[in-house]
């Protein structure tokens, strides 16, 4: 598989791994609250994979490899808090972080963006990463309202979306670059 096959495989399967986790943030009332956690927990093992491979597809050091390893490393701090058996404070609290540490890798991944040719492709780039930073950032805010026993509505949720909408767009612009 070539890098930029890998890129783009990277790309899809974290922007699946997105939509899978909202699907999980999502409150359904017909399925079932351990089966959307499995959604989520699912979701971020794909977006981790996805991240990783995306960073192993760049060969020399990029603000954007950084971005994805950041990005693999929160999705993995997401999930220690999913599986591991902590109380809850400190479950929240690794979701915060590996959300922050998610929106940090974006971010990176973003300052790349501004460096490159301006195209119609790299301004839907600009786009799908922002989208992203300010999904896991919602979803870091909505966990803190939440640690703090604050009412955090459906923040958690909109945050969720917004960043699988981000994933999704980073993987069309991907998938339409690769084939150029």
């Amino acid at each position: 598989m070539s890098n930029e096959q890998k890129l783009t495989f990277g790309a899809w399967v974290a922007a699946i791994g997105t939509v899978l986790a909202a699907i999980g943030s999502t409150p359904i009332k017909s399925i079932p609250e351990d089966t959307l956690q499995s959604f989520n927990l699912v979701g971020n093992e794909l977006q981790a994979t996805g991240n990783a491979l995306a960073a192993d597809a760049i060969d020399d050091f990029t603000l954007t490899k950084a971005g994805n390893e950041i990005q693999a490393i929160g999705n993995v701090t997401v999930i220690a808090g999913i599986l591991i058996k902590f109380n809850d404070i400190t479950k929240q609290e690794l979701n915060i972080k590996g959300n922050l540490l998610q929106a940090l890798g974006g971010g990176a991944a973003l300052a790349d963006s501004f460096n490159e040719e301006h195209t119609l492709e790299e301004l839907y780039s600009i786009y799908g990463n922002l989208l992203q930073i300010i999904g896991n950032s919602l979803q870091a805010i909505s966990d803190i309202l939440e640690l703090n026993e604050r009412d955090s509505g459906n923040i958690n949720v909109v945050g969720s979306w917004i960043q699988a909408i981000g994933s999704v767009i980073s993987a069309l612009v991907q998938t339409k670059e690769s084939s150029s």
